[in-house]
């Protein structure tokens, strides 16, 4: 039986939560802002009244602990972050963090054969730095030196935002998870139309695609745009917007790609000048990687076609390469079962957004399951669940705990 009320409460707490903002009116929440450290402590305040053990590592991720049954009973993890995008809706990231403290709750005491700890991850979306998944990368020893170097806009690094929080950089290999975990399970929104297209309310995740982010930058030569003929222009956004058309060409005719020209920046960005650089950003998808990559070469060479016939100089700079990610079969029979028994169609879908269940994959098995987004609003304040939806979410979250439990006694 889908718990409605359950379902009410997860849905009050992500909104309440959505106040928290570094911004007043809306939703923007970034890495360890003042922001963040209000949600730390409203879900610590939660996890305490459920009987977990809390923490906050050196990359800031909470870390919500509930005891199994043994002492050193293997842990499952459950999460996502709890950073945003500008302007972004109250339940990207944060309704797994609350989905998963809610199913701590509903045991009401119950010990099971494995201990749960409920992650809160610091960072996933890559605003603040323009690198995204510091908090799950933390969890897997991934936070390089290169990495901890990054800088904000204003020019502070990873590093010494992780000093301001009140917390360790060297630390960080605290952070790492323990060794051999049950396993890792993300509830997320859909954020995107597929699932209310097919009238279904949930789906098991098999597979995340891969995601490549890049700079490009088209440099040529400022000019008077009045006293500078067209035949001799070095113009780096007429350049850019040529190639801009190509990434589109491209995406439109390869099957499941997806290619976005999200931001372009024209230097000096005057009205009567002609711009001298521009960079414009690449973000590329495909659930085959080597659909993508080859789709970043193609582009590549496009970009240095393009150069070479209009005088310009092509700078590219690699802002991640991140390869898709298989879930793990079983976990993914196990939700697939865990849904039907809840009621819902057993739909299994690939993911065109990247999640910290993509870092996580490669080193425990991983699971996701989608909910809804009603409209496929996402990353906007428009962004909804709907409570059904989430309550059998929620009964399925339950099975699946009941069968991981079930099978140690097997």
């Amino acid at each position: 039986m889908a718990d409605v009320e359950a379902a009410r409460e997860v849905i009050r707490r992500c909104r309440a939560l959505a106040a928290c903002s570094d911004e007043p009116g809306f939703t923007t929440r970034t890495f360890l802002s003042d922001s963040m450290r209000a949600v730390l402590v409203k879900i610590t305040m939660w996890m305490s009244a459920a009987g977990m053990k809390t923490s906050v590592d050196a990359a800031g991720n909470l870390r919500g602990v509930y005891e199994g049954a043994a002492v050193d009973a293997r842990r499952l993890l459950i999460g996502s972050h709890l950073d945003t995008v500008p302007h972004a809706g109250a339940f990207d990231g944060v309704l797994g963090v609350v989905m998963g403290l809610s199913l701590v709750e509903s045991l009401h005491g119950t010990r099971l054969p494995f201990s749960i700890e409920v992650i809160g991850f610091s960072e996933e979306e890559g605003v603040r730095f323009g690198v995204p998944f510091i908090g799950s990368r933390a969890l897997v020893g991934e936070l390089d030196t290169t990495l901890l170097a990054s800088r904000d806009a204003e020019g502070v690094t990873v590093a010494q935002a992780i000093r301001d929080f009140g917390l360790d950089p060297s630390r960080l290999a605290d952070a790492r998870t323990d060794a051999n975990p049950l396993g890792y399970l993300e509830f997320h929104i859909e954020q995107g139309p597929v699932l209310e297209a097919a009238g279904r309310p949930l789906a098991v995740v098999d597979r995340i695609s891969g995601r490549t982010a890049a700079n490009v930058t088209f440099v040529g030569a400022a000019g008077h745009a009045g006293t500078t003929p067209m035949n001799i222009r070095q113009d780096a956004v007429a350049g850019a917007a040529e190639w801009i058309g190509c990434v589109e060409a491209h995406a439109h005719g390869t099957k499941g790609l997806v290619a976005t020209t999200g931001r372009i920046e024209a230097n000096p960005g005057a009205a009567n000048v002609i711009a001298g650089r521009c960079r414009v950003t690449l973000d590329v998808r495909h659930a085959d990687d080597r659909v993508r990559v080859a789709a970043i070469e193609r582009l590549r060479v496009a970009a240095d076609e393009i150069g070479a016939r209009r005088g310009l100089q092509i700078e590219w700079s690699l802002q991640l390469d991140q390869s898709g990610a298989a879930m793990d079969p079983e976990l993914v029979a196990t939700l697939v079962r865990a849904l039907d028994a809840a009621g819902a169609p057993p739909t299994v879908m690939v993911s065109g957004a990247g999640h910290d269940a993509m870092v996580l994959a490669p080193h425990m098995p991983a699971a996701m399951l989608f909910i809804r987004t009603p409209g496929g609003v996402s990353h906007h304040p428009a962004e909804s669940v709907d409570e059904n939806d989430v309550a059998i979410a929620l009964t399925a979250g339950m099975n699946f705990l009941n069968e991981l439990a079930a099978s140690f006694n097997a």
